[in-house]
């Protein structure tokens, strides 16, 4: 490995991919499903599933057991999560729809719509593992 970093050339890292880590593929994907995303038919048996996103972004998911197999310390975080996935619902009513929808389905509510003082209509649901996902318009 050369030390020498006056010889490397500079590398611009791009945002590829977010990765969920997920105990249940199968309720995760179908969460997911509810606000757009698109996985490939039996992907709720596999171990890694990843959609791509129009504009190139990827989307990943792995079971515990998946990021186990690589970092056998690995425990899920205890609390509340730290990363967030926020969706565009398009205006105020498409949240509150969106919210209802999901909300009717069972997954929890964290935050119910509310007008925020930054000037969106704003929701917060638990997918199936506890993760924060913003609605929002």
């Amino acid at each position: 490995m050369n030390s020498d970093n006056s010889s490397t050339p500079r590398v611009t890292p791009r945002l590829d991919l977010i990765g969920v880590v997920t105990s249940d593929m199968a309720a995760s994907l179908a969460f997911y499903r509810r606000l757009g995303l698109v996985f490939a038919p039996g992907s709720e048996e596999a171990p890694h599933v990843e959609t791509t996103l129009p504009g190139g972004l990827r989307v990943a998911f792995d079971t515990e057991d998946t990021v186990r197999s690589f970092h056998p310390g690995w425990q899920p975080p205890a609390g509340a999560g730290r990363l967030g996935l926020a969706f565009h619902c398009g205006t105020s009513g498409g949240v509150d729809a969106v919210y209802e929808e999901l909300v009717a389905a069972g997954y929890r509510s964290e935050l119910k719509p509310f007008d925020a003082p930054w000037g969106q209509r704003y929701a917060v649901v638990l997918d199936p593992d506890g993760n924060g996902v913003d609605l929002f318009a």
